[in-house]
């Protein structure tokens, strides 16, 4: 006879949601850092990202929308990596997060669909370095436990200005904490192989510790059932294992299990309730379920899951989400790199789906805090009430507090007031709760029973603080979301790539119909390729242009998709015409060639307004203007001392700026002077720059160095040169120059550089703060250049901003730049502004030269089918929580007498329908309880 009770979990079945019930869209990165990358709540998820070097979250909803699809948004949390996050178990939409930048930050987050509120509701500055974990505590409202480099602190974020305790310092990196289910202890494991067991409100020195773990290697701790703690780590062998301890006596551990080598860290997540423990390694493509309990055999294996894709975190999912007539016990969110998986775990019963199997779900926690932080640390032992997990059985959705008291009182005990700016819920306490809104708030001190869960007013420096925040501008753009278009409209097997063209070089170059790529093969050999023809390329030689000189500069005709320039080391520039449809043989003689620099030539640009006219830089160190009509310089511009980087003519064409090695920013107007108009200080570092004009040709951006080589952007008034930078901000560190592509439309600016693997996105406005940080696009691979196409080639419908090529080892491949919208099937004017024809001359380069100016059509990218989305019909504003009608009204005797009689109809059911007991099969013995 078997000695142990059997389990009425032994048979929990894992389930892999179906791809349809995926969330894609996601770009975990891989980290070091101590938390789970992915944390959730009955409504929310939220997830590390490789977006602004991890300093940006991931933001979904658990369930699908009403169109069955997920929307995924990104929010700039942190200027360096967030290491750790957690959910309020009192609050669904506040977030706590922290990072390698040294602060710890609350976020009142709102859907997905919806905009973010700009900043945080609160930051606390440990000042204690680098910060690795979060955790908020399972009973009080706003206490938090928060861990920096080798000191946990215990912090009431009521009280900003320092925290409530600072723990014994251990003697080496804190590796993780974890709260007792009771909230009386804090438990944590270390790097020094201590796992130390602390009463913060009795003494700041552990109350017990021993030198138990193997080895220093990743290792993580979690309460278990009563006052046996969990850890998962590595043995002396270095095989993963999990073992459970007794809190009281931590000298030996009490049961453990060995899981194989592997050098990925081993994630825990535990369900009190059922006693189930799923572990997850990182890079793992497998997830175990064990039970816990708390006799023998301590830890016996349920399951083993085998995923698709490796495994980056994983979440578990509130009781209260879960699918309770189904026999779903357990939820888990997979992490990978491009989704998020669920994975179900299922009990199998009959009757699943009709029935609730009480004994699978006891009472679970609820979400009302016990009491506050305050009388917490004053000696409360309260918990939290439990609720049940039967449908029928669960605590109504509570109206908003603004329904229950006058909005006077709700505004002076800290309610909860809508944002209209953002459609979401704020408060002028960060950490009040939905419980804690509807009752006035009463000091800690002199709380009784159930605390209202309210925290001090914020005073007025942080109230300040806070309106300064709501009032920053933010951008429209900030979601922008960069992904790379079907394999169907890339060009492969691209070979004898020319990868690595001189600075001043943008890589390749791009129109409407086709790309022109460089080939590492002597003669200064250009590749071209047709856009109307992608696929994969034959493994036979192309016809080429053969310029017989090396390549330094080329650049397409903006108004002549057939004629490139090329300069070349030769000091000449060679103007060819492509044939309509291609190249079909190799060209070897140009249609013009210019000469006149005494050296070679550093970069070309066209003029952007007259047909035929072309600007030259070069070692000569002067600025050459070419008429391609009369085939001859037109006009020769001096001053600089120095390699000139970058060149850009002004959007009107009157103006050409340049940006020089010697440190210089200078305007010129050709037909007015061969010299400066002005002269001002430009990018310290001499290892490259760029410039372009930006808000309509009012101020100039220079993306550069700094003294130290880091990557930075510049932004000058045109009007004043000498007075320098108006504005600066540090983009990175990395050695190859930032090339911007500049919208004028939304006035976003998109640079890379080559060899880089990332995208920065700003939308620049002409006052403080002038530069507004946009979500970042990660390409797969380092890519060797980033070229435009015009507007027109943007897909309203998908909201696409601006579309690219981007250029690797072997391929071309389409990357399209979309702003996330909800109505999608409206056009969304206040993105598209009208555009400029700028693939259209306004006028010939004879007439420029002769003083005539000229201005470019403007057209709208409007669809005929589409109607604006500020001209769409406004909708009724959805009710998220139901009428305190509902509540309040009591119901007639007539009203509950045809409840009761449509009830015992129903239940009488057909008479022609069979029996209950004909289908009876007989019940499994795995149904029945020992």
């Amino acid at each position: 006879m078997n000695r142990f009770k059997t389990s009425k979990f032994k048979n929990t079945t894992p389930k892999i949601a179906k791809k349809e019930g995926w969330i894609n869209d996601v770009r975990a990165g891989s980290f070091s850092c101590q938390g789970n990358h992915i944390k959730a709540n009955a409504k929310l998820v939220v997830f590390n990202t490789e977006q602004a070097g991890g300093g940006m979250l991931g933001l979904s909803s658990v369930k699908p929308g009403s169109d069955g699809q997920w929307t995924v948004t990104q929010i700039s949390c942190h200027s360096d990596l967030v290491t750790d996050m957690d959910f309020s178990p009192f609050d669904e939409s506040l977030l706590a997060t922290c990072s390698g930048d040294e602060t710890v930050k609350l976020w009142r987050l709102c859907d997905p669909e919806l905009e973010q509120p700009s900043g945080p509701e609160l930051t606390l500055h440990p000042g204690r370095g680098r910060l690795e974990l979060v955790s908020f505590h399972p009973t009080s409202s706003g206490l938090l436990a928060v861990g920096a480099a080798k000191s946990p602190l215990i912090w009431d974020a009521s009280h900003q200005d320092a925290p409530l305790a600072v723990l014994e310092q251990h003697s080496d990196q804190l590796q993780s904490l974890s709260w007792k289910q009771d909230g009386s202890l804090l438990a944590s494991t270390c790097k020094d192989k201590m796992l130390r067991v602390f009463d913060p409100r009795a003494q700041l020195t552990p109350v017990q510790s021993a030198k138990s773990l193997q080895n220093n290697k990743d290792s993580r701790i979690l309460w278990a059932k009563d006052d046996l703690l969990l850890t998962t780590g590595f043995d002396m062998m270095r095989s993963r294992e999990v073992r459970l301890w007794d809190s009281r006596k931590l000298s030996s551990s009490v049961s453990s299990v060995s899981l194989g080598t592997s050098s990925g860290m081993l994630i825990p997540l535990f369900d009190e309730d059922t006693g189930l423990l799923i572990l997850a390694g990182m890079g793992d493509t497998v997830v175990d379920c064990f039970e816990v309990s708390s006799s023998e055999p301590f830890l016996s294996q349920v399951s083993h899951c085998l995923t698709d894709t490796s495994t980056r975190g994983v979440a578990a999912v509130p009781k209260m989400a879960l699918d309770v007539m189904s026999c779903e016990v357990m939820r888990v969110l997979q992490l990978t790199d491009s989704c998020i998986v669920p994975i179900s775990y299922q009990v199998p019963r009959k009757h699943s789906g009709q029935e609730f199997h009480d004994d699978l779900y006891p009472d679970t926690v609820g979400t009302t805090p016990a009491m506050s932080a305050e009388e917490w640390w004053q000696g409360g032992n309260k918990q939290v009430e439990k609720v049940s997990l039967h449908p029928d059985k669960r605590p109504k959705p509570k109206a908003p507090a603004a329904k229950q008291l006058p909005a006077k009182k709700v505004g002076a005990s800290g309610g909860s007031k809508e944002d209209p700016a953002h459609g979401c819920s704020t408060s002028s306490s960060p950490l009040s709760t939905p419980s804690s809104s509807a009752v006035p708030s009463r000091s800690p001190s002199t709380t009784s029973g159930h605390s209202s869960g309210f925290l001090p007013s914020p005073s007025p420096s942080q109230s300040a603080k806070t309106i300064q925040i709501l009032l920053a501008p933010t951008s429209k753009f900030r979601h922008i979301q960069g992904a790379v278009m079907h394999r169907d409209t890339h060009i492969t097997n691209m070979r004898g790539l020319n990868l690595t063209t001189p600075g001043e070089c943008d890589g390749f170059c791009v129109n409407r119909q086709r790309v022109a790529v460089p080939l590492a093969i002597s003669g200064g050999q250009i590749a071209i390729f047709e856009r109307s023809q992608p696929g994969r390329l034959p493994d036979t030689a192309l016809p080429t242009i053969q310029n017989s000189v090396n390549v330094a500069d080329f650049s397409w005709d903006p108004f002549d998709t057939h004629r490139l320039a090329v300069a070349g080391d030769d000091a000449k520039i060679r103007v060819w015409q492509v044939p309509k449809g291609g190249l079909k043989e190799t060209l070897n003689e140009p249609e013009i060639i210019l000469q006149g620099h005494t050296e070679k030539i550093y970069s070309i640009k066209f003029h952007p307004l007259a047909s035929g006219l072309l600007v030259s830089s070069s070692y000569d160190l002067t600025v050459r203007l070419w008429n391609l009509e009369s085939r001859e310089q037109v006009k020769l511009l001096t001053g600089h001392q120095d390699q000139v980087f970058g060149m850009a003519w002004s959007p009107d064409g009157r103006l050409l700026a340049t940006v020089c090695k010697d440190g210089k920013v200078r305007i010129y107007d050709p037909r007015k002077s061969t010299l400066p108009v002005q002269e001002g200080p430009g990018p310290e570092g001499p290892r490259g720059a760029r410039i372009v004009w930006v808000c309509e040709g009012k101020y100039l951006l220079v993306s550069g160095f700094d003294s130290r080589s880091e990557r930075g952007l510049y932004l000058y008034s045109a009007d004043s040169l000498t007075s320098g930078a108006l504005a600066s901000t540090r983009v990175d560190v990395s050695p190859s120059t930032l090339i911007p592509f500049y919208d004028p439309d939304t006035s976003v600016v998109i640079l890379t550089g080559k060899g880089d693997t990332r995208v920065h996105i700003y939308e620049i406005v002409p006052e403080a703060p002038y530069f507004i940080e946009c979500s970042s696009f990660n390409s797969p691979e380092p890519h060797k250049g980033l070229a435009f196409l015009p507007k027109t080639e943007c897909n309203v419908r998908d909201v696409e901003v601006a579309v690219g090529l981007m250029l690797t080892k072997t391929t071309v491949e389409p990357v399209a730049f979309r702003v996330p919208r909800v109505k999608k099937e409206f056009f969304q004017d206040d993105v598209y502004t009208d555009t400029a024809e700028w693939w259209e001359p306004a006028l010939t380069a004879s007439a420029w030269l002769s003083g005539s100016n000229g201005q470019h059509k403007k057209i709208s990218l409007k669809p005929k089918d589409m109607t604006p989305v500020s001209e769409a019909p406004k909708e009724a504003p959805v009710r998220k929580y139901l009428p305190s009608s509902f509540y309040l009204e009591e119901k007639t005797d007539e009203q509950k007498k045809e409840e009761l009689l449509s009830a015992m109809v129903a239940k009488l059911g057909n008479m022609d329908d069979p029996l209950p007991q004909e289908s009876f099969q007989g019940v499994d013995e795995d149904e029945w309880d020992d």
